[in-house]
């Protein structure tokens, strides 16, 4: 037997639609209902719980539109999309992700191709897609998977969520995301599968990636992937963060000298050079020098951060270029 439904959905999708479609106010509902308004409020708060309603908070473009351009003037990138700032680092990422997924919504066409990253702040964009409108786009796998980094922040899986969301298809990479040397990774990358997923996303329209930091909670320490001894001798050495493929950079957004490099299965910095459109998200505030050096490579194309991540990039790129020409 099937369950039944809640006898209130239709009640609180009427409600909220008087209220945020139709601009009703909470006491006209409550006349209109029959019943109080202390009870149309109890309504209004259950359908945003039970996922009727999605209330999102954006900058108004004048607020937001002087601190884009003075991002694009300094790097040279075609758009920044900045999410205001929020205290909870679960909520800086959906307000990160959703600008991401607005912008998806509005660039996608049919037959578009998009190389797919992995990462919590990749994951989140597909969760945030909201398009009446479908395409036949492809989604693929721009690097391996990886069994600890679970379903939501691998790649494949993300992809599937992005293809169900806008419509068209999904594409696996069937290999491991991480090796354990350079020598096995060349190996890997001489598989005929391998080959020809990666051929395809170096072909893409659109690469949308995260930048990795080299912090206690980084990906990478969290996933085992490298132990934190390994990560504080990369910071020692200059190493500030990673881009697609776990290429990882300095502050100047060269290649660093690090053992951790040349172990992960997909795309790199020259591949990403090659994409008409790389879209970089990271919300995280411990990133902010990761994404310089991101910036610094000149593969970026859109950035999407926090309005603090924003300023303080600016701050830290014109302190960092004088110490640099002093």
């Amino acid at each position: 037997m099937s369950e039944r439904a809640d006898p209130d959905i239709a009640l609180m999708t009427e409600i909220a639609s008087l209220y945020y479609m139709h601009g009703e106010t909470q006491e006209a509902i409550a006349g209109r209902m029959g019943m109080s308004r202390i009870k149309v409020g109890r309504m209004l708060k259950r359908a945003q719980a039970e996922g009727i309603v999605d209330v999102r908070v954006r900058h108004h473009p004048s607020v937001a539109a002087e601190i884009e351009q003075a991002l694009i003037r300094r790097f040279g990138i075609r758009r920044a999309l900045i999410a205001l700032d929020c205290a909870d680092a679960e909520q800086q990422r959906h307000e990160v992700s959703s600008l991401v997924a607005d912008h998806l919504s509005r660039t996608l066409e049919d037959g578009t191709m998009v190389a797919v990253g992995m990462g919590r702040n990749v994951g989140t964009v597909a969760d945030n897609v909201f398009t009446q409108r479908t395409r036949q786009c492809s989604f693929i796998c721009a690097i391996g998977g990886s069994l600890r980094a679970g379903e939501y922040m691998n790649p494949d899986h993300i992809c599937r969520r992005l293809a169900a969301k806008f419509g068209g298809e999904s594409e696996t990479l069937y290999a491991p995301a991480m090796v354990a040397s350079a020598e096995l990774r060349d190996a890997m990358l001489d598989n005929p599968t391998v080959r020809q997923t990666l051929d395809r996303a170096r072909r893409a329209d659109i690469a949308m990636i995260g930048v990795g930091d080299l912090s206690e909670d980084s990906n990478m320490v969290r996933m085992g992937w490298f132990s934190p001894s390994e990560i504080a001798e990369a910071r020692l050495s200059g190493t500030v963060g990673d881009m697609m493929g776990y290429d990882f950079i300095d502050l100047n957004g060269n290649a660093s000298t690090t053992p951790m490099q040349g172990r992960v299965i997909g795309l790199t910095i020259p591949d990403l050079a090659r994409i008409p459109e790389v879209i970089a998200i990271a919300s995280e505030s411990t990133k902010a020098a990761g994404i310089l050096g991101a910036l610094r490579t000149g593969v970026i194309d859109v950035l999407a951060t926090s309005a603090t991540n924003a300023h303080t990039l600016l701050h830290l790129d014109e302190a960092t270029r004088i110490n640099d020409e002093g």
